[in-house]
């Protein structure tokens, strides 16, 4: 017979559960033989109970799921509704801050589908490399918008359509700032300061007409970006002609959308990005919620003001401050709904993201996460977190 060469760490983690299956079993075989013992000679003593809900372990073996070797103790349902290994991941906004870290992490686990404003782009050819010429990420080139405008054609030509037509989950990594910036602008990268005077005096300071002409003339602005976009996201996905299951879609939102009449995100929404957020985030609950085979779930990761990581595409109220933080602040704290209120690096919300991916965890619901003094966290100590979020 050939020899086996297999990892020390496997040949250790099977021997242990070995032993462990022979002391479970021999135990669960006197407690029977008492059991049985006390009946025969007793006769009054029973213990349906007991002997009702018996069961013998489930026993895990390291090759049972694809999760670089680490066990996995959360229950699995079914492949029709768990991203298994090899599943696509379409990630939307892949050439931003974050979507390139959430792309590039996640083709460790999945096949990624990204898509991008311009799939030539050679700073994104160096960012994912071999990845790309390995097909663990395929680019699809995009423009969002500009697709919106012409959706009433057959979308032959929608890269977003070629993106997410076989994808088994959605990852949402668009947004713009939440005031007028560069950021708007259709290419994001040049002024914008002239159409919102133009729009302030037309609408004699009406900041919510105002703000109506600037998405009428098609420009990134919060409503045409996190809700319109999104939702057409959404509808593209639902009604793409496609066998490939739908599992799962993330949205990456904010904290505040729940508390943006509180102070002090009512100046956050001056120009309505969270009420944008809302309007999406509320689209993709309803869906799920009403989906035929009751197999879809949502998720809505809400991450502070980001910091770290490239900042080659950065807009952020964050850059303009010239805001850093000290290499200490990179613990990791996770609350359910939107009640934190801190600073979060990119890089933690792209390792949240994956980790929310492969543990199968934080279905159907929304929750935040923040970076807070300490350092690096223990990879297990996040997921513990994270499987605990109920």
């Amino acid at each position: 017979l050939p020899s086996i060469d297999l990892p020390i760490q496997y040949i250790n983690s099977i021997t242990m559960r070995a032993f462990s299956l022979s002391a479970t079993i021999s135990a669960s075989l006197c407690f029977l033989l008492i059991c049985s013992v006390s009946v025969s000679s007793v006769g009054a003593f029973t213990p349906p109970a007991l002997l009702s809900g018996f069961q013998f372990p489930k026993i895990e073996f390291p090759w049972d799921n694809n999760n670089n070797g680490n066990i996995n103790s959360s229950s699995r349902s079914s492949s029709s509704t768990v991203l298994q290994p090899g599943d696509t991941v379409a990630v939307i906004g892949a050439s931003g801050n974050v979507g390139k870290l959430v792309a590039l992490r996640l083709s460790d686990t999945y096949k990624v589908h990204g898509v991008v404003r311009d799939s030539s782009s050679n700073d994104l050819m160096d960012f994912f490399g071999d990845r790309l010429s390995n097909d663990q990420i395929t680019l699809y080139q995009s423009d969002l918008l500009a697709e919106m405008r012409n959706d009433g054609d057959d979308g032959s030509n929608s890269g977003l359509q070629a993106a997410i037509q076989n994808a088994n989950a959605i990852v949402i990594c668009t947004g713009t700032t939440a005031f007028p910036t560069k950021g708007w602008s259709k290419n994001g990268e040049y002024s914008i300061t002239n159409e919102v005077i133009r729009a302030l005096l037309d609408s004699k300071f009406n900041i919510p007409t105002a703000l109506q002409s600037l998405d009428a003339l098609g420009l990134n602005t919060p409503n045409n970006i996190d809700n319109n976009a999104n939702q057409h996201i959404l509808n593209s996905w639902l009604t793409s002609k496609s066998r490939a299951d739908k599992k799962r879609i993330i949205m990456l939102s904010s904290i505040g959308v729940d508390r943006r009449t509180t102070m002090p995100f009512p100046i956050l929404n001056a120009c309505g990005v969270l009420d944008a957020k809302a309007a999406a985030e509320n689209a993709f609950k309803q869906a799920c919620a009403t989906s035929s085979d009751n197999k879809l779930s949502y998720t809505i990761i809400r991450p502070g003001q980001l910091f770290g990581g490239p900042y080659d595409n950065n807009f952020y109220l964050g850059t303009l401050f010239q805001l850093d933080k000290d290499a200490e602040t990179q613990d990791v704290e996770i609350g359910r709904g939107d009640e934190l209120l801190g600073d979060t690096l990119r890089s933690t919300l792209a390792e949240i993201t994956a980790q929310v991916c492969e543990l199968d965890c934080a279905r159907d619901m929304d929750f935040a996460v923040i970076n807070v003094k300490g350092d690096v966290p223990v990879i297990g100590d996040v997921q513990d977190k994270l499987r605990g979020l109920v």
